[in-house]
């Protein structure tokens, strides 16, 4: 949740190579990887938009003129290079709404929309610094910034004290990313290749399942801890809660060996020969600086959008009569994973299925053994008590999501009713939660 080729066009400045006074200019576009190192970008998109021939020739000697204008028109790539930037005006609208108190709900939903281009924008600008800092400190930054939206939601949520909200949403991101993302990805690649199984290296599915088992190692025990240990008395919740901060560090530990193990040591699992050889190919689009830049600025306003997401959930829920958990655990994460769902399923479609399963199982790896850890850190040192307890329904969904994405991948292929079968496990269990939500907040049923 994861890129450029430049090839040498008409010369436009001359008017070589239009038709109908009609200049298509293509702007290139990322979509983040988690499972790919920064040399080897693993997604790239283009969208194309038509000016008037006149139009562009007075900008490019407006450019010439001009230098500021011509970085202006070039950074100007970072926000209209991608079909989502249709979404940037949620933004303001949703900093109006909540200006003028439009309503709580509403601004809710524009700060959801707003979050979409604007993670896919941070991935692309930190695939973007990448070739200016080098494939190990770049691959570094990518994977660190891979998840910045959650991180950020995340921060906010413990300082308003909402760890169960936080807890749900992470819950969420685990499952939309294993059962949804790569479920529908493994239907439409399926389709699309009707005459013959997808086929796919194992090797960097069983070290991901390695890594999953792991974490949810570490949330079970405290799990079993507490139900162990005598239930919920003060004592062994504050016991659960120190056991839950030690193993977060040894979570943490085991991220750091992984991005060593993807990024230096073992590297060619993690990327095909089509890669390097398109990787060799590519170049920044835009400079160092100016991408440091954007990334501050969207970063800033990523930041301001999570707030009033957190703060608006519990108005939301009451506005549409759906419990809040139902909410973090299903609708966040499905917005919040658009642009990995959108990428995994592009890749799916070319028959690039080691790339699509690195979006979708690499980014869930990364939530699972650096962000849920990072946020019992981070609470601790915020005098906070998150803890990797994560209740029993939501780990056992857990625990069933793992195990059918284990099986579903165990012989190296794949068709559409595996795909099937994992969309539908996400059906069930989101059914699971809205009726678990709703029996908890309804009268007992009469006997």
């Amino acid at each position: 949740m994861d890129s450029f080729q430049q090839d040498e066009g008409p010369d436009l400045e001359n008017g070589d190579g239009c038709e109908n006074n009609e200049i298509t200019i293509v702007i290139p576009h990322t979509l983040h990887n988690i499972s790919s190192s920064s040399s080897s970008s693993s997604s790239s998109s283009s969208s194309s938009s038509v000016i008037p021939k006149d139009s562009y020739q007075k900008l490019l000697h407006s450019g010439g003129h001009f230098p500021v204008l011509r970085q202006v028109l070039n950074d100007l790539r970072v926000l209209l290079g991608t079909k989502l930037a249709l979404l940037f005006p949620a933004i303001p609208l949703a900093i109006l709404a909540n200006f003028f108190d439009f309503g709580r709900a509403w601004i809710f939903v524009l700060s959801l929309l707003g979050l979409i281009p604007l993670a896919e924008r941070i991935s692309f600008l930190t695939e973007q610094i990448a070739y200016f800092t080098g494939p190990t400190v770049g691959g570094l930054i990518n994977a660190t910034c891979g998840n910045a939206t959650e991180l950020i939601i995340a921060i906010f949520a413990l300082r308003q004290n909402k760890v169960q909200v936080l807890k749900y949403s992470l819950l969420g991101s685990i499952l939309s990313n294993l059962l949804l993302v790569l479920g529908t990805s493994l239907i439409c690649g399926g389709l699309a290749n009707l005459s013959k199984d997808q086929t796919f290296d194992r090797k960097q599915a069983d070290i991901n399942l390695v890594l999953l088992l792991l974490g949810l190692q570490c949330q079970m025990l405290p799990l079993m801890f507490r139900y162990g240990g005598g239930g919920g008395s003060d004592h062994w919740a504050h016991q659960s809660l120190r056991f839950s901060r030690a193993i977060s560090a040894i979570m943490l530990l085991a991220y750091v060996a992984y991005i060593i193990f993807q990024l230096k040591t073992h590297r060619q699992l993690f990327e095909s020969q089509d890669q390097e050889d398109k990787g060799n190919e590519e170049k920044a689009v835009i400079g160092f600086w100016s991408a440091f830049g954007w990334l501050i600025v969207m970063t800033t306003i990523t930041a301001l959008l999570s707030e009033y997401v957190i703060s608006t959930i519990e108005a939301a829920s009451s506005s549409w009569g759906i419990s809040i958990s139902f909410i973090s655990i299903i609708v966040l994460p499905i917005v919040g994973n658009a642009t990995e769902h959108a990428a995994s399923i592009i890749y799916a479609f070319k028959n690039e299925l080691d790339i699509s399963l690195g979006v979708a199982i690499g980014s869930t790896t990364q939530i699972s053994i650096f962000v849920v850890p990072l946020c019992v850190q981070i609470s601790w040192m915020m005098d906070g008590h998150m803890d990797l307890d994560f209740d029993l329904l939501e780990t056992v969904s857990i625990a069933f999501a793992i195990m059918i994405m284990g099986f579903a991948l165990q012989d190296g292929t794949s068709h559409y009713m595996k795909g099937l079968a994992l969309c539908l496990s996400y059906v069930v269990i989101a059914a699971c939660f809205f009726f678990c939500s709703t029996l908890s907040s309804s009268p007992p049923f009469p006997i």
